[in-house]
Order: C-alpha cells, then sequence, then structure tokens
C-alpha cells in the first residue's frame, strides 16, 4: 500500500514539473471559477451566477485594456496569462454584484490591481500582490464613496473548501511552498480560534473548541489566501527562514485583523505587511549584469559570464531571475531563472550556464545579447545549499545541466579552503555532455558518472557507472554509505523520482526545483 501511494506520488511530482507555474496556476483558478459558477446555481454560494458573469466581465475588461495600456507605453510584451490570474483573484476577493456603482468599484479595483505591477515595482519585481493592492483600494475609496463595493472574500466557504484545498495543493507542490503555508495556515487558525473564543467569553456564550476549529479552517479564506496569494514567488523572499518569517506576520496579522481609523487590516492588508517585509528581505538581491563573453562547455551547453554593477550576496547553491526583454515573448514570458555557475568568492564576475537547442523567444533573445550589455537579475532565491555543519557528509546528485548549483558550491568549498565529505553522481547523455569536467576534478571529490558510452579518460577519483541510466539500485550499489549522507539532487522531477526508495534512504533530501514563473 505505502510503495503504491509512493509510486503515485512519484508520478504526480513527475507531471507537475513538466508544467510551467503560470499556467497551473490558471488551470487552478479556472476549475475553481468554474466550480464556483455551477454551485452558485444551487444557492449555496453568496453571489449569485448573474453576479460573478457580471463581475467577471467587468473584471476582465478593466485589467486587459490596464495591461494593454502598459506594455504599449513600456512597449513590453503581453502576458496574458497574468492579466487572466489577476482577474480571477479578484473575482474570488472581492464582492460579486450587477450593482452600477458596486460594478464600477470592481473595475477600479481591476485597473489598480493592473497598475501596480508596473508602478509598484523594483527591477522587474512585484513589491506587492496585485489582487492585494486593487482590493484595499477599493475598501479605502469605499469610505468616502459609500456603496462602491469592498472585499469579501466569498471564497471562504465551506461549500469551496474542498476545491480550494485540493487545487491549491497542486500549485503549492509544484512550488514546493507547502510547508511555508502550512506555517501561515496553522499560526492563523491558532490566532482567529483565540480571538473567536475570547469574543465568545467576553459575551458570556459556550465555546466549543472542536467545532469553533473546523469552522474557521473551511469558512475562512485562509486556504486561499495562502495558496493562491501568499505563495506567489515573486512577493516572496529568497530563504525558507525568511518566507517562515513572512507566513507568521500574514498569519497573525490576517488571523485577529487590527483597525487602525477606518480601515481593518484583514485579509489582503495583512498580504500587503507580508509583501513589504518580503520586500526588505529581497532587496539587495537585486543587481544589473553586463555580458563579457559566452564559453563553450560542451556541444550543448554554453556558459554565459557577466560583471555585476555592484556585489550582492547570494550562498552558493542559489539561483537567479535573469530578465531578458524582447518582443512577443512565448508563455513563459522574459525571464527564466538559472542557478548561479560561480562562488560567492569570485564576485563581481557572475557566471550561469545553459543548454542550447531549446526554440522558446527566451532562449532566442539571450542568444542575441551581446557582450557589453546589461540585464536585470529581479532577485537571488533558494534553500539548495549545503548543512550548517562542515562534518556532515554530502551526496551530490547531478543530471545534465542540473550540475550547475553543485559547480558553485565545490567552488566555494575550493576556494574558502573549507573541507567536506562529498560523493558526486554525475548523470549526462553522453561522455562528451560531461560539462565543467575541470571545476569537479579540482575540487578532488570522487565523482561517479553514469552516460551512455564510456568516457575515453577519467580522473583518478572517477568511476564510470556503465550506462546513462541512473536508477535507485544502482544508486544505492555505487553509493552504500547513502544512509550516513545529506543527499542534494538537481535535475528534472522525474530523476527525484525514479530514485525516491533510495533517497528515502539518506539522512535528508533537498531537491534543486524552480517555480517556473
Amino acid at each position: 500500500m505505502i510503495s503504491s501511494l509512493t509510486a503515485a506520488w512519484n508520478r504526480l511530482f513527475a507531471v507537475l514539473g513538466r508544467v510551467s507555474m503560470y499556467r497551473l496556476v490558471l488551470f487552478s483558478l479556472v476549475s475553481l471559477a468554474v466550480i464556483s459558477f455551477v454551485i452558485s446555481f444551487f444557492g449555496v454560494l453568496a453571489p449569485t451566477p448573474l453576479d460573478l458573469l457580471a463581475s467577471y466581465a467587468v473584471l476582465a475588461v478593466a485589467c486587459t485594456v490596464t495591461d494593454a495600456v502598459a506594455h504599449r507605453v513600456l512597449r513590453t510584451s503581453w502576458r496574458w496569462e497574468s492579466t487572466l490570474i489577476t482577474v480571477l483573484i479578484l473575482l474570488f476577493v472581492l464582492r460579486p454584484t450587477v450593482d452600477p456603482l458596486a460594478l464600477g468599484g470592481i473595475a477600479v479595483a481591476g485597473v489598480v490591481a493592473s497598475a501596480s505591477k508596473y508602478l509598484l515595482a523594483w527591477q522587474g519585481r512585484h513589491i506587492f500582490n496585485p489582487a492585494a493592492v486593487g482590493a484595499t483600494a477599493l475598501t479605502i475609496l469605499s469610505i468616502w464613496v459609500p456603496g462602491l463595493g469592498s472585499s469579501a472574500w466569498w471564497v471562504g466557504s465551506p461549500a469551496l473548501a474542498g476545491p480550494v484545498l485540493l487545487l491549491g495543493l497542486l500549485v503549492l507542490l509544484r512550488t514546493e511552498k507547502v510547508r511555508v503555508v502550512a506555517v501561515f495556515l496553522v499560526i492563523a487558525v491558532a490566532v482567529a480560534l483565540l480571538r473567536t473564543a475570547s469574543q465568545f467569553q467576553a459575551a458570556g456564550l459556550e465555546v466549543d473548541g472542536g467545532s469553533l476549529f473546523w469552522q474557521i479552517l473551511w469558512s475562512s479564506p485562509f486556504l486561499f489566501l495562502g495558496a493562491f496569494m501568499l505563495s506567489e514567488p515573486l512577493t516572496l523572499p529568497p530563504r525558507r527562514w525568511q518566507q517562515f518569517a513572512v507566513a507568521v506576520v500574514v498569519g497573525v496579522l490576517a488571523g485577529w485583523p487590527l483597525t487602525i481609523g477606518e480601515i481593518t487590516i484583514g485579509q489582503e492588508r495583512a498580504l500587503l505587511v507580508g509583501n513589504l517585509l518580503a520586500f526588505v528581505f529581497a532587496f539587495r538581491s537585486a543587481v544589473r549584469l553586463t555580458l563579457v563573453e559566452r564559453v563553450v562547455l560542451t556541444p550543448t551547453v554554453r556558459e554565459l559570464v557577466f560583471r555585476a554593477g555592484r556585489r550582492f550576496r547570494f550562498t552558493a547553491g542559489q539561483y537567479l531571475e535573469l530578465e531578458v526583454p524582447h518582443p512577443r515573448p512565448d508563455a513563459r514570458g522574459t525571464r527564466r531563472e538559472f542557478s548561479i555557475v560561480s562562488a560567492p568568492e569570485e564576485l563581481p564576475t557572475v557566471r550561469i550556464a545553459l543548454r542550447e537547442g531549446s526554440q522558446s523567444s527566451y532562449k532566442k533573445a539571450l542568444a542575441l545579447v551581446e557582450p557589453g550589455q546589461s540585464l536585470a537579475v529581479t532577485g537571488v532565491w533558494g534553500d539548495f545549499v549545503l548543512p550548517v555543519k562542515t562534518v556532515s557528509p554530502v551526496l551530490m546528485v547531478a543530471a545534465g545541466i542540473g550540475v550547475t548549483p553543485f559547480v558553485s558550491q565545490l567552488r566555494h568549498l575550493r576556494l574558502s579552503g573549507e573541507d567536506r565529505d562529498v560523493v558526486f553522481v554525475y548523470v549526462a547523455s553522453e561522455a562528451e555532455e560531461l560539462a565543467f569536467r575541470d571545476e569537479l576534478e579540482a575540487s578532488g571529490v570522487p565523482v561517479i558518472v553514469f552516460t551512455r558510452n564510456e568516457p575515453a579518460t577519467l580522473p583518478p577519483h572517477w568511476r564510470w557507472g556503465r550506462g546513462a541510466r541512473l536508477d535507485a539500485a544502482a544508486l544505492v550499489t555505487m553509493v552504500p554509505d547513502i544512509g550516513a549522507r545529506h543527499a542534494y539532487v538537481s535535475g528534472p522531477p522525474r530523476l527525484i523520482a525514479e530514485l525516491a526508495p533510495a533517497l528515502e534512504k539518506a539522512r535528508s533530501l533537498t531537491t534543486d526545483a524552480f517555480s517556473g514563473y
């Protein structure tokens, strides 16, 4: 039973890894909107079907026009997925209606939300969640214009709790933010439970803790707020401990809203406070890089060498998000994530590597960047970093271009003089595709190579695994002390799925997964 569940989980993880983050979030929100529209006919939701249709139409027009104008003025390409995601989140946050004045308020919220993506941004990175900005603006305006509408968070309904939980879980699994949002949920529900129980006791009412807990969990918007808004990578800080800190702050403020004048710090305002804290954490990681040269590493892998405009902080193993503006980008847009190949000690030199062959609009645009041109790094993220204790034995498993974060870590170890017990497993299609051989050899760590053809020559501390396929049994055979090591795996999700039975034996497992935003 356990093995079948593990196999099913591994298959799900592999499938999710092939879907871009924008597409998965959009699919989940569209599915939730369809479910909401269908069950609204049975009167189990606050809005009626007509309310939903009218509000969606107004939001779609407002956000589409604003995005179109902004892209025309800024001469950038339009990402329709981003527009639809903003529309759908606002649909679930605001109060759907057919009242003309309230629909005008909804239109204002849509315009402000979309405009915030361009006006409240830093180095191409959102400072605040756009939908939260739009909802907050409407709340403030409604103080002076009664009847303009407000946020309602009608998505926090028991009828939608199941779909929100399941669809949100898909998003969180893909972004690997399950633990962060779980912390938020625990804090928010606990604080809300404490607040509600104290109010009941003050009113002389009896408190049933169990029933109150489930009512808060299923009837509050916490599930939606955490899964579809708090989890947005562009408004989260770089390190996991920082993300936990943001989750705690948002959880406390969402669970026990504070009143400031005529404004209550509700769900969206709590998120804005968390966004601001995240921006403070990430502020120093935005930088501009000037291309110096391209280096051919293998027949398909190229290394790009940049010079940073200023020093910035990163830890070996982290990745940066590089923006390459270009006309008519494909569905994945103008930004991509790349593991940093160079070590922190090599700054201001920054190196990344990529595999050629993709026909994406981004790769084509990046290929046209000439030495001397500068590009924006919107931030540095990731917890794919070595254990704090240097005495902890480590297993590194890389497939193809997944070697890059390990090169940064091994360079750091060599340049800093830090001594660690490391075993490196390297999977490539052909021996000729083993990139960074010189760097790996200079590190002195034992390397086990899996390629279809046997490499012509291997350093004394290298071994050929005899065959390109690395599975769980082969990994245990080649690394018999895997149970004593902290395992780090960088490669496609299917590799992690195939190695799962062996990796479960390791002391810990850390995977290098990008959000795809």
